[in-house]
């Protein structure tokens, strides 16, 4: 199997018309995959430059796909965003000019094509089982009759791979979007398909936010003639570029805020909570995860303490979904890419997320009257 260093000096071949250099040396080549399976990279260029880029994303997939051994080859041309523009020193504006900025900051008027309802689970800090519980929300929802698609949002540690025991990548049809692998019954897309599993994810902001974006509107998650029902979006912790370009790409239905019990993890949730309000997004609810361990004689175990998330939802005013518990049997699904509501639909957990499914259908069904 050829190695990385192999692939790099066989890119060198191909010259990137900005410096004369070789794509490798000139730093063109972003993001390399080398597996088994497939060889790939992203060919990230300014805006004003994708089309003049085009031939040269051709020649190097050519070229991949020529080296001895290769399955599949795949270079992905991506914009760089543009820098934003400089903002004016905030003491030579009026109230009145600075209302104005406010009021012109973009806010998304759609959503992706041929997507009925987009919902996003957020937690405002990781380590609460946020994608855990997005994914449960997901096949909850389709366990409920709905067509779903589940997007792994969190660019820098993506779980979608993992948790649903996928490592296909999409494939590109006719019309240069991303087909989306199908497991246990959702359509699936996560930057974690594009990279090699161990390789760190050192994006500035804006270069995941334009990851992210092209996930969210180069997917094929629907079609005229079978819309996708509803979009599940994990979105990545904390209330940063990510979020916000997520908030602006998209116009979104309603958030589910998830906790677990203690203080710490509270706090933080409360702040996505905040995001969500400033950002005009509908909170459907708050589930509380990791609420208790159920001992093998049958007491429950609050290890970190319970109730949290019932009592900020009550605080903050919005319905409280309900409690996942620590299930050593939930924990081994996720890590072996076979979840556990998706083989025991009749089970505990399952019926677990089925209610907090039917909860958030509710509040959606409730948003649009």
């Amino acid at each position: 199997m050829l190695d990385r260093a192999q692939v790099l000096t066989a890119l060198n071949a191909i010259t990137d018309p900005a410096t004369g250099q070789g794509l490798s040396d000139a730093g063109m080549v972003r993001a390399l995959i080398v597996s088994p399976e497939r060889i790939g990279f992203m060919l990230e260029v300014p805006q004003d430059k994708v089309t003049s880029y085009g031939p040269v994303r051709l020649a190097a997939e050519k070229l991949l796909a020529g080296l001895e051994g290769v399955r599949k080859a795949q270079v992905v041309l991506t914009a760089e965003m543009a820098p934003a523009p400089a903002k004016p020193a905030p003491a030579r504006l009026s109230p009145q000019a600075i209302d104005q900025v406010k009021k012109a900051a973009p806010v998304a008027e759609a959503r992706p094509d041929h997507v009925k309802q987009v919902i996003v689970v957020g937690s405002g800090k990781g380590g609460v089982g946020k994608s855990t519980v997005s994914l449960g929300l997901a096949l909850g929802l389709q366990q409920l009759g709905l067509s779903v698609g589940f997007l792994d949002a969190d660019i820098y540690g993506p779980s979608a791979p993992t948790l649903l025991g996928v490592r296909r990548p999409p494939e590109f049809g006719p019309d240069k979007l991303m087909v989306p692998p199908e497991a246990w019954g959702l359509k699936v897309n996560s930057v974690g398909f594009l990279v090699d599993a161990d390789q760190a994810m050192i994006w500035r902001g804006p270069m995941a936010s334009q990851a992210l974006t092209q996930l969210l509107t180069q997917t094929r998650w629907g079609t005229e003639a079978e819309p996708l029902d509803v979009l599940v979006v994990d979105m990545p912790p904390g209330t940063g570029d990510v979020q916000l370009t997520l908030t602006q790409k998209t116009l979104i239905d309603g958030a589910v805020v998830v906790s677990t019990p203690q203080e710490m993890a509270l706090s933080d949730a409360r702040r996505a909570v905040t995001l969500f309000g400033k950002t005009g997004v509908k909170v459907l609810g708050v589930v509380e995860n990791m609420a208790f361990f159920k001992a093998p004689e049958g007491s429950e175990i609050e290890i970190f303490g319970r109730g949290g998330a019932a009592r900020l939802a009550d605080a903050v005013k919005v319905p409280f979904l309900g409690e996942v518990p620590l299930d050593p049997a939930l924990r081994a699904g996720c890590d072996d890419g076979r979840p556990l509501t998706a083989l025991e639909p009749d089970g505990d957990m399952a019926a677990r997320f089925k209610v907090m499914a039917q909860k958030v259908l509710d509040g959606l069904a409730t948003a649009t009257e």
